[in-house]
C-alpha cells in the first residue's frame, strides 16, 4: 500500500498558497481514503438507500474539477467525463458506476483533471472573474467552493471507508 503524501497546509502563508494548500490537502485525503482497496471494495455502497461509493466519489470529483476549472473558469467546452441519467447542468455526474468502471481509470482521469486545473489557475489572479450564471465568479470563490466540496465528500469517504474495512482517521 502506498500512502499518499498529505502535508498540512502552512499556518502562515499568503492567501493563494493557503487556498491551494487546503485544496491539495483534501484532494490527498480523498486519495488516501481509496488506497489499499480493490475495485470490489471501492464499489461497495453505503447503507441503503444510498448507492454512494468511494469509486463514485472519485469519478464525481473528476467531473467537479472539470466543471469548475475548465467549463466555468476558462469557458472550455469540456464534455462530461461520466455522463449519467442523473447528470444535469447543476449536478455533476460520476456517481453512477458502469460495469467497466475501475479505480485505475478513475484515478488517472481525476489526476489529469487536477493537473489541468492547476495549469488553468497558474496564471490567473484570485480576483480574476469568469462569467457564471447571471454574473461573475472569481477564482477565489471557485477555490473556496472546491475546498468545501472536497471536505464534504471526504466526510462521506470517511464513513464509506470505515464501513468497508474499519479504517478510520486515514
Amino acid at each position: 500500500m502506498t500512502t499518499t503524501d498529505r502535508p498540512m497546509p502552512p499556518l502562515d502563508a499568503d492567501e493563494r498558497t493557503t487556498l491551494e494548500s487546503w485544496l491539495d490537502f483534501y484532494r490527498a485525503t480523498l486519495a488516501r481514503k481509496c488506497e489499499g482497496l480493490d475495485d470490489t471494495q471501492l464499489r461497495t455502497p453505503a447503507v441503503p438507500p444510498s448507492s454512494l461509493t468511494l469509486l463514485g466519489l472519485l469519478r464525481h470529483m473528476a467531473e467537479v474539477e472539470r466543471n469548475w476549472f475548465r467549463r466555468v473558469l476558462t469557458g472550455e467546452p469540456a464534455p462530461a467525463i461520466h455522463p449519467s441519467p442523473t447528470s444535469t447542468p447543476d449536478h455533476d455526474g460520476g456517481f453512477d458506476l458502469t460495469p467497466d468502471a475501475t479505480y485505475a481509470s478513475a484515478h488517472t482521469t481525476w489526476q489529469n483533471e487536477i493537473a489541468h486545473a492547476r495549469r488553468n489557475c497558474a496564471t490567473r489572479a484570485l480576483d480574476a472573474t469568469s462569467p457564471f450564471r447571471n454574473g461573475e465568479v472569481t477564482l477565489r470563490w471557485i477555490y473556496t467552493h472546491m475546498i468545501a466540496e472536497y471536505a464534504r465528500h471526504c466526510g462521506h469517504a470517511d464513513l464509506l471507508r470505515e464501513r468497508i474495512d474499519g479504517t478510520t482517521g486515514v
